[in-house]
This record gives structure tokens, sequence and C-alpha cells, in this order.
């Protein structure tokens, strides 16, 4: 099986492994993969995640946070741009998820950004993803 949107199939395995409270996920390794696990990284919505080399594409293994008490910090993981249709924004009119309180995942030049570093270096790309 071919697989045409990475992007959209690790979001999902992340997805689904943060409903079941599963410790830790493997997804397919990809550049971009990798830039949005060390954005989730970043601004603390995964506690890690390591490359693998396994087979011939290797995979990347996440590790999923939670709250105290089991809350889930991961709440909503949702795709924006697609390859049937592509989103792009500028550094002005990035989209804030939750008033500020999510994020936004963005390809730029500068490589994959959250929507705060995006605004910083004052550049836009592709919305790739919004996390709440």
């Amino acid at each position: 099986m071919s697989l045409s949107d990475p992007i959209a199939d690790m979001l999902t395995r992340v997805r689904n492994a943060a409903r079941n409270h599963s410790e830790a996920v493997n997804v397919k390794a990809s550049k971009i993969c990798e830039g949005v696990c060390r954005v989730l990284k970043e601004e603390g919505y995964i506690s890690d995640y390591q490359r693998i080399d396994e087979g011939c594409q290797g995979a990347i293994r996440v590790y999923l946070k939670y709250g105290r008490g089991g809350e889930d910090v991961i709440t909503e993981l949702k795709r924006v741009s697609r390859p049937a249709l592509r989103r792009y924004a500028g550094a002005d009119d990035l989209p804030r998820p939750l008033n500020g309180m999510g994020i936004s995942i963005v390809s730029t030049s500068a490589g994959v950004l959250s929507d705060r570093q995006c605004r910083d270096k004052h550049v836009g790309g592709e919305v790739l993803c919004t996390v709440c």
C-alpha cells in the first residue's frame, strides 16, 4: 500500500494512541514528520521522540505526554493542508487555535516551525496542522 500523505498518517496514529492512553507510538520516518515531532516536543505536547533505523525507511517512536491526573495533553490534532488542497498563510495571517492556547505547525523555507516562531521570524508557509 502506498502512502500518499505521511503527515496525515502520523497525526492519525498519534491521535489514536493518545485516545488509548498509550505510552508510545511508532510512525513512518520522514524529514517532515521528524520536523513536526520536533515542534511538538518544543511546545510541550509530547515528552520525546526517537528515530529508529529499521527496514528501508525507518520509524520514529513518539513518546506521548499526559497530565498529572492522566488527562490528555493533546485534545485535538487536525490536518489543515492536504495534498489535494494546500493551505498557505503569511506570517500575519497564521491561524491561532483556541485564541493562542493551541499551536499551528507550519512548513516554511526556514524549516518546520510553530506559528509563534513564524511570527517572530516573520515568515509564512504551508499550514500543516493545528494542535490544541
